[in-house]
């Protein structure tokens, strides 16, 4: 990828029928936010601007003509609609080996409907990014950013979307290890934290309660945390995951380290899932994007709250 000294961040639609495009469009409305550099919104101009007519002078629009208005009933997934928000993607990964964009933020789609359009199944935004760059180790990570009360909250996922039954054969001590390391690894780097502090969830109730509960903790968890220290890192667990999230427990802590999707996303949704963001460490490039779908329930019913999207845009120009 070519360096780039400006910042030119690339935001894709997502869904067409979804609240992608207007979350997008009421976030870039904010002068504020568009101070914070240059923009290319990738996807169908005509969608986008349903939702905003105005051309701002550093917001460039890369219009992949692919759907016109007319062609789009809001709030319906239909195949259709999911190959045009995988194409919207493919061409922000050409405009970042281009090096067009420095930085993605991604609007949601739907698995469901790119599945069915492509006649296979896809992963999500995560893994599409991760094999277009032929990065292995690679891992979601979300934030809660801070507030003049609390320090940022940030969890990252062993396993991410995989089936509950799955789950516990991927809990190795190889992958949670490597998970640890990942994550202390982006707190330095990308988050410039120099002595960061890992919490770890136990898989089962209660950490397993010395095995009483499953033994995941004693034959996995545990070896990987040890490992973990023995390399010089701050990590400490596995904590139940029902306690860890306590107010005084999880602020002495950077990030936490959730076993499975749930595990870590309902806690920090339900403390602040209207600016809560996603973002994909390991890649060679900064990628968020807001923690919703696509929301199909209420789109273009102009009642779409945009703050996780701004939330996604400034943590991009930020990192």
């Amino acid at each position: 990828m070519k360096k780039m000294q400006k910042k030119i961040i690339g935001i894709t639609l997502g869904d067409p029928a979804g609240i992608g495009p207007e979350v997008i469009a009421k976030a870039l409305s904010d002068s504020r936010l568009r101070g914070l550099g240059d923009f290319k919104i990738i996807g169908d101009a005509g969608i986008y601007h349903t939702y905003n007519t105005k051309n701002y002078k550093n917001c460039e629009i890369i219009d992949t003509g692919i759907l016109s208005r007319q062609q789009i009933k809001i709030g319906k997934s239909t195949p259709q609609y999911g190959k045009a928000s995988f194409l919207y993607l493919k061409k922000a990964i050409e405009l970042l080996k281009k090096g067009e964009i420095t930085s993605l933020v991604t609007g949601p789609v739907s698995k469901e409907s790119i599945a069915a359009a492509l006649g296979k199944n896809f992963h999500g935004h995560t893994e599409l990014l991760a094999d277009a760059f032929d990065i292995k180790n690679f891992e979601m990570l979300f934030i809660i950013p801070p507030t003049r009360m609390t320090k940022a909250l940030r969890v990252i996922l062993v396993t991410r979307h995989i089936p509950l039954q799955n789950v516990i054969k991927r809990i190795t001590k190889e992958k949670v290890l490597q998970t640890i390391k990942s994550g202390n690894t982006a707190l330095k780097k990308t988050f410039k934290i120099k002595n960061p502090k890992i919490a770890v969830c136990g898989l089962n109730p209660h950490a397993g309660e010395g095995g009483k509960i499953g033994n995941q903790e004693i034959t996995e968890i545990i070896p990987a945390v040890k490992k973990a220290r023995e390399a010089g890192i701050h990590v400490k667990g596995p904590f139940p995951a029902d306690t860890l999230f306590s107010p005084g427990i999880v602020d002495k802590f950077d990030l936490v380290l959730a076993m499975y999707h749930d595990q870590g996303l309902i806690p920090i949704k339900t403390l602040c899932f209207n600016k809560l963001v996603n973002t994909t460490i390991g890649l060679p490039f900064i990628r968020t994007s807001p923690a919703h779908g696509t929301a199909f329930n209420i789109a273009g019913k102009n009642i779409a709250d945009p703050g996780s999207m701004k939330e996604a845009i400034k943590l991009a120009a930020t990192l």
